[in-house]
């Protein structure tokens, strides 16, 4: 492969420092990159792996915009751009409605102008934060994508198709692409020998996803229309759950598994088909993050 991906890494409670020396770890292994999802303070724990490391490229992928003000925001973040010495990545997202109404976000039906204004206010802001780090705005579909290229330096994606990605980048322009833009995409992945375990694990993990409508309507524009139609039907009572119902050329689409060289050709897959930064999100069939962790290092060792 034309480099090493990006890793996944969450600092859940009771487990924090751990997964800094984790994320040393993850740099000594020679990654590309830690991208923190917002489960759990991912701001801080990437100052915390920031302090941590030298070299490795540090993201939050992605923190929500309606949790924090954006003046703030671009001072938080022009702290870790300082103190990383360039090597933060700021990836913002409107999150999902679900997620919202449990911060108590209401009211707000219109992410790209909320992304648009959130990113513009950031920017006014940056006489008082100091220089911002590059911005990554998460993506699905067109309309998000097309911000991207306009106010970012990049877009990443969470459970993307992989058959589709060449049809989405083919619409990053020109100019864009001169500049480095960057395109990321988190990608589900376990690694196991028992393809059937993996799958089971993956089908439990994009349970959650395949009933966000946003999530069906891209995987739709993507090719899967039958699949989401039975998916539709499972979740208003049908037989068998959603994630069967997608089928195993959608989960083959969306996620890695399989052996070490299946995952790590699935990485090339990636890579060959434009995306800049592969993402691997790990799970294990026979235990939790570290379980999961160790066995991503031996894959690529």
């Amino acid at each position: 492969m034309s480099q090493m991906p990006a890793v996944t890494l969450v600092a859940t409670p009771g487990r924090r420092a751990k997964m800094v020396e984790l994320a040393q770890e993850v740099e000594k292994r020679g990654f590309t990159g830690i991208y923190v999802p917002s489960l759990a303070a991912a701001m801080q724990y990437c100052q915390s792996v920031l302090e941590a490391t030298s070299t490795i490229e540090v993201a939050t992928s992605i923190q929500p915009i309606y949790y924090i003000n954006p003046r703030e925001m671009a001072r938080i973040a022009g702290y870790l751009h300082e103190i990383g010495d360039g090597r933060f990545r700021l990836g913002l997202g409107v999150s999902h409605e679900v997620s919202r109404v449990q911060f108590g976000v209401t009211g707000r039906n219109k992410p790209v102008t909320d992304m648009r204004d959130y990113v513009a206010e950031m920017r006014a802001a940056e006489k008082d934060s100091g220089p911002l780090p590059p911005v990554i705005l998460a993506t699905l579909r067109s309309r998000m994508l097309q911000l991207a290229t306009e106010v970012a330096e990049g877009a990443v994606w969470a459970n993307a198709a992989r058959s589709y990605m060449k049809a989405q980048l083919g619409r990053i322009p020109e100019a864009a692409r001169a500049k480095g833009f960057t395109t990321a995409v988190m990608i589900p992945t376990v690694i196991s020998d028992d393809a059937e375990a993996a799958k089971a694990v993956h089908r439990k993990t994009l349970r959650m996803y395949l009933g966000l409508p946003n999530y069906r309507n891209y995987w739709r524009e993507a090719g899967y229309e039958a699949e989401m139609a039975a998916v539709e039907k499972a979740l208003e009572g049908g037989q068998g759950g959603p994630a069967e119902a997608a089928g195993d050329r959608w989960l083959a689409d969306v996620t890695l598994f399989g052996s070490a060289a299946a995952v790590r050709d699935g990485v090339r897959a990636w890579q060959e088909a434009g995306v800049t930064t592969p993402i691997l999100v790990p799970s294990s069939t026979s235990g939790g993050m570290m379980k999961a962790a160790q066995e991503l290092f031996d894959a690529f060792a």
